[in-house]
């Protein structure tokens, strides 16, 4: 049995149409002055436009930097603080995907405490208190909406750097179904099945826990009936608020249980060859399960009887990347890629003995 402390630093406020209550939910938390944190393509989807409008009504201006992108480095987050500091924002709110959830916390951290972001990498290296901040996604995936981890690349290395804090979670999370059923496909795709990976992952790690383990079950029960439904276009409305709240109670999950070696073999297709997170993290994610089945194959088969063939016919159903090889990844390269991935700190929390050994083994299932 796995101890562990439970502390609810994040009321959600789930329903269609919840996004039209920011200015009000704003207010009755004491913001005046918020900086928005939104990629460009929400911001060309109005849904900036919407939020101002909102805050605006309720006596509170609002400021909005959009300098980053799928994922969001150590540079950009620094833009993001040179846009706070001539704005003074008292507060910050996360509007957009994971990218925009995880440059939000990132600007606060450089914001309040100063520094670069390899100053917070870690847990709990801010000495100052953060900016109260609200999170509404519009994606179904990466849950960082329930974290107080940001996850920013650095920009000379690539690495991914997660940066935490306790003051690092959002203070209310707006889950509007509304805003998720919007979602293009191929966002819909890669997210989610980025958010199953979440659920799936964190029913087996070293750190699980009571709490954790019914995250992840009641996240697997939402996503793997929602997602098929909403990748052949049916479902609508409540397909998504199930995406929605699946993904949301994956990223609680990982803040009790933390990730394993799919995410530790991801991450570096991305430092190295670019490969989207959702995709990097299809291209593994089946392969680890197949992998880890000879210590966790009991729990697994709570999802699925055969989860591997499980989540290869999802991946499959919406088109994701079946192959390091046809994804651009020379055969080559998978030495590097493990030694890599053997650095990655998620591996430590597998659990099956995760190493460069393990690492190449798992790559060449995938090539």
């Amino acid at each position: 049995m796995t101890g562990f402390a439970s502390h609810a630093r994040t009321s959600v406020q789930f329903g269609p149409g919840s996004f039209a209550g920011l200015g009000e939910a704003a207010r009755s938390r004491g913001f005046r002055r918020s900086l928005i944190v939104s990629d460009p393509g929400i911001r060309k989807a109005r849904f900036v436009e919407h939020a101002q409008a909102s805050l605006a009504a309720a006596g509170i201006a609002a400021g909005c930097f959009d300098g980053f992108g799928e994922n969001p480095d150590s540079a950009q987050a620094e833009a993001g603080r040179q846009y706070a500091a001539a704005f003074e924002p008292d507060s910050i709110i996360g509007l957009g995907g994971g990218s925009s959830m995880d440059c939000a916390k990132a600007i606060n951290f450089l914001f309040t405490n100063g520094g670069t972001m390899r100053d917070y990498w870690g847990y709990a290296k801010a000495a100052a208190p953060l900016l109260p901040m609200i999170g509404i996604p519009t994606t179904t995936g990466t849950g960082s909406e329930a974290q107080t981890y940001a996850l920013i690349s650095d920009a000379d290395t690539h690495v991914k750097m997660a940066c935490g804090a306790p003051g690092a979670a959002f203070g209310l999370v707006i889950l509007d179904p509304e805003l998720a059923v919007s979602q293009p496909r191929p966002v819909l795709a890669a997210a989610g099945y980025d958010a199953i990976s979440h659920a799936v992952e964190t029913l087996v790690t070293t750190k699980r826990n009571h709490m954790s383990d019914c995250y992840a079950r009641e996240s697997w029960r939402l996503l793997s009936k929602a997602f098929p439904r909403l990748l052949s276009g049916q479902g609508g409305i409540e397909a998504a608020g199930d995406m929605q709240m699946g993904a949301y109670l994956a990223g609680a999950a990982i803040e009790h249980s933390m990730l394993g070696a799919a995410h530790a073999t991801a991450n570096p297709l991305t430092a190295r060859y670019g490969i989207a997170h959702g995709h990097a993290i299809a291209l593994m994610l089946d392969h680890v399960v197949a992998w880890n089945e000879l210590v966790a194959g009991g729990r697994y088969s709570e999802f699925d009887q055969d989860l591997p063939a499980r989540l290869d016919e999802l991946a499959s159903a919406a088109n994701l990347p079946r192959s390091l090889g046809s994804s651009g990844v020379p055969e080559s390269a998978l030495p590097q890629l493990a030694e890599d991935a053997s650095r990655q700190w998620t591996g430590t929390f597998n659990p099956r003995k995760f190493d460069a050994a393990a690492a190449l083994e798992i790559y060449q299932c995938a090539f």
